[in-house]
């Protein structure tokens, strides 16, 4: 199966109740294991890299290790520009083939942030590919990506006003999730969630779910969610994996055995996320 576009995959996880994994994916062995999970559970599937993440290795690569784990896998797969930080990068990723842009024009004052996801989704749109903004900023630090605490929830007005004048296919709310690991259990604000569904119909974006409880994800997803972006866990899925051998086995130089190790452990984590998040059997 050739890789999808998010469009009705959300559209899907939209009309049925439920919501699409995504998962940032950092090597070969990541992308292995997220389509691993996915073909287990019979479940759609995203998979995402950041700017950082391109920095590090470039598109095309990303692109060729999901490529040809997409090419005979059973479930539909897409991949998906998390958190584009400008429109020159999204360019990039969907001349590299990627099919579905994020552009995070958050941190800017909202008619600039208008500005700059309406031309990311005009150079997207022309092409059939779907594109994700975020309105509000979603705290904590994610590679290069940092808010503060107390930045600003998504206004419910604002999101409406905002999903008319950019014609985004997808919403990224701020409701008290943050990037990386939380500092106690976090506090999501579950009624503004619900006053965004009222006001806007293109499916809603949760990010920095790791660490979340799963019924505060469940609960997010009954109430409007159709995506959920998983990251930091599986990064330290997969470290604690390679570290745990690396102790065990010191004299190890393989790197195929440590990999290995590490794909298993995210497998396991990828499965348990897709399981709170409904997705299971959705393929």
């Amino acid at each position: 199966m050739s890789l999808v576009t998010t469009k009705e995959m959300l559209n899907d996880a939209r009309d049925r109740h439920y919501a699409v994994g995504a998962f940032n994916v950092e090597n070969m062995e990541m992308v292995q294991a997220v389509l691993a999970a996915a073909e287990r559970l019979r479940a759609p599937v995203i998979m995402q890299t950041t700017p950082s993440a391109i920095k590090y290795a470039g598109a095309d690569y990303f692109y060729g290790n999901v490529f040809a784990a997409a090419k005979d896998a059973c479930v539909p797969v897409a991949l998906h520009l998390d958190h584009g930080s400008d429109y020159s990068l999204a360019v990039q990723a969907v001349r590299a083939g990627y099919t579905s842009i994020m552009i995070d024009g958050s941190k800017m004052p909202l008619e600039s942030n208008i500005q700059i996801t309406r031309k990311v989704t005009e150079l997207c749109s022309s092409i059939g590919i779907p594109v994700e903004a975020e309105l509000g900023k979603v705290g904590g630090k994610e590679d290069d990506l940092e808010a503060g605490p107390g930045e600003a929830y998504t206004d419910p007005g604002e999101a409406e006003y905002f999903v008319e004048q950019t014609g985004i296919s997808s919403l990224a709310v701020a409701i008290g999730t943050a990037h990386g690991f939380y500092q106690g259990e976090p506090q999501l604000d579950l009624q503004r969630l619900s006053d965004i569904k009222r006001r806007v119909s293109v499916p809603l974006v949760l990010h920095g779910a790791s660490g979340v409880p799963a019924e505060a994800v469940a609960e997010s997803i009954r109430r409007g969610i159709c995506k959920v972006n998983y990251a930091t866990e599986l990064r330290a899925a997969y470290t604690g994996a390679v570290r745990e051998t690396l102790e065990n086995q010191p004299e190890l130089i393989d790197p195929k055995i440590f990999g290995k190790a590490g794909r298993e452990r995210v497998t396991e984590q990828v499965m348990e996320k897709m399981k709170v998040c409904g997705c299971a059997g959705k393929a």
